[in-house]
């Protein structure tokens, strides 16, 4: 058993162990608590549950509130703060990733001789998100959420735009025709399996998922299906009814063989377009084949087989690679960027491709290594890191933080120079992110920036929804005017439906709100 697997076991154990101790839904005052907020606590959902909640004041270091605020508890994806807060630390806001294009072999009148090498440095938007202005787009449904919630939507940028960048550069710096082969060199890190969320791996296209938009048509009708990217040998088989107005949506990806995705079930005559993803098995296969096109859109001539496996085999050392000179080069969004689309979102490769940069940084291919190397960064930072047992960058099961921890680290980051910049790729309540639609227009609207966290599990002894986590962390601009830190868990509810996870969102959010009210 690796590391990995055993610290997520222990994780888990003492999880089950610290909720045992303390499985009793709040029934008494908390010192610093307004009884509006424990009404919220007190709902049957977390009847046996626990809360826990920790307030600092960032500029006297008064606690303000404490509710189990130094036990251990599963975050869920609040743990993305630790990751893209240990590489800020590291490399700061403005750093950048470049992508090169190698060229092997010498290029006599525009024919390249050899191959061209693209190679994955762990860019998480490769070109594919950048707004006119240079900054990150975004919606507040990501499609990396698709599958499990309804009402993800697309951004309008072309997903295959740094692709395109790349093929310029490449035709611009002379070559016309490649003789040899277009290889992509994905050995800067260990491939991960994130299990449904996809491969973790150098190479990102398009976050490594195709979109798969279905609108309904009349009742009876095969819907209309919209595939993007469009990269072959990829098609879509419709095997989705339109059924009549009122009647149920349920749409479900699968695929038995590569470059074919079937999409079966039904949708609602009256339902708006439902976006599903499919995250490809083999990200290196597939960013090969989408440079090939853009490469012949651009005018280069690639006599290889574009659908054919990626080469790896061909690809020299590492080093020689690095050695051979450059045909074109995209340069990625900063960091800042990068941390706003992770954790505006909760993108939880994205966080995870962190921890492998660190790891990469350290010496090491193997991701896990990653988080010891985020752990010295956090201590020289000042953070105490035994109030946190991490087993990946992202939040997924298993890990565990104390909330004195998180407003820990909140603190850390609000004494920086760019503190301001760090507090603005936090989800904003009532405005954007994982928190645009938490109680907005209400009286905080605009005051919380924080990361959300949610771990989702079915009851099926008793037909229900297990929330293990529905947790917020980060900061809040009281109603008084002061700046506080804040961390709120709500474990284990438990909810009639999958929509339980916005339910218990808007309650996180209505106790924030409480509050900052309340300060």
């Amino acid at each position: 058993m690796n590391a990995t697997k055993t610290l997520a076991t222990l994780a888990t154990v003492v999880a089950v162990g610290a909720g045992a101790s303390a499985a009793a839904a709040v029934t008494g005052p908390v010192p610093g608590l307004d009884p509006a907020a424990l009404e919220v606590m007190s709902q049957p959902a977390y009847a046996d549950g626990q809360w826990y909640v920790s307030v600092r004041d960032l500029a006297t270091g008064e606690q303000l509130v404490s509710l189990n605020a130094d036990s251990l508890v599963q975050p869920g994806s609040v743990v993305k703060t630790y990751a893209m807060g240990a590489a800020w630390l590291r490399w700061g806001p403005e750093h950048r990733i470049r992508t090169p294009v190698k060229r092997r072999g010498s290029v006599s009148r525009g024919r390249l001789g050899g191959d061209l090498i693209l190679v994955g440095k762990g860019d998480i938007t490769l070109g594919g998100r950048t707004k006119p202005d240079g900054t990150v787009d975004f919606t507040n449904l990501d499609h990396n959420d698709a599958n499990p919630l309804p009402g993800a939507t697309l951004t309008p940028e072309n997903p295959l735009a740094g692709l395109d960048e790349l093929a310029r550069q490449v035709r611009a710096s002379g070559v016309r025709t490649v003789a040899g082969n277009v290889i992509v060199d994905d050995r800067l890190f260990q491939r991960m399996d994130f299990g449904e969320n996809g491969p973790v791996t150098p190479i990102v296209v398009n976050q490594n998922l195709i979109d798969l938009t279905t609108t309904p048509t009349r009742a009876g009708k095969a819907p209309r299906i919209a595939m993007s990217p469009k990269v072959a040998p990829w098609r879509v088989v419709n095997r989705v009814r339109t059924v009549p107005a009122g009647r149920e949506t349920s749409i479900v990806p699968t695929s038995t063989k590569h470059g074919e995705v079937v999409l079966t079930g039904t949708i609602s005559a009256d339902s708006a377009p439902v976006l599903k993803t499919w995250a490809f098995a083999d990200p290196a296969r597939f960013a090969r084949t989408a440079f090939i096109e853009a490469l012949r859109r651009a005018g280069v001539t690639v006599k290889a087989n574009p659908t054919a496996r990626n080469p790896a085999g061909r690809l020299p050392t590492r080093k020689a690679v690095a050695a051979l000179p450059s045909a074109a080069t995209l340069t990625s969004l900063p960091l800042q960027q990068d941390a706003t689309y992770v954790l505006k979102v909760s993108y939880n490769r994205g966080a995870q491709t962190t921890i492998c940069l660190l790891a990469v940084e350290a010496g090491s291919t193997d991701c896990d290594d990653g988080l010891p190397r985020a752990a010295q960064l956090w201590r020289a930072a000042g953070l105490d890191t035994k109030g946190a047992v991490l087993i990946d960058g992202s939040g997924l099961d298993g890990n565990l933080i104390t909330p004195d921890n998180q407003v820990q680290l909140q603190t850390i980051m609000s004494r920086r120079p760019d503190a301001a910049a760090w507090q603005a790729t936090m989800p904003i309540l009532g405005v954007d992110g994982s928190l645009a639609a938490v109680a907005p227009g209400g009286p905080a609207t605009g005051k919380v920036f924080a990361k959300t966290g949610t771990l989702a599990g079915a009851d099926l002894f008793n037909g229900r929804y297990l929330f293990p986590t529905k947790a917020l962390g980060g900061y809040m601009e009281a109603r008084s005017g002061r700046r506080l830190a804040f961390a709120i868990v709500a474990a284990n509810a438990t909810f009639s439906t999958i929509e339980g996870a916005f339910a218990a969102n808007d309650d996180v959010g209505k106790v924030a709100t409480v509050i900052q009210q309340s300060f």
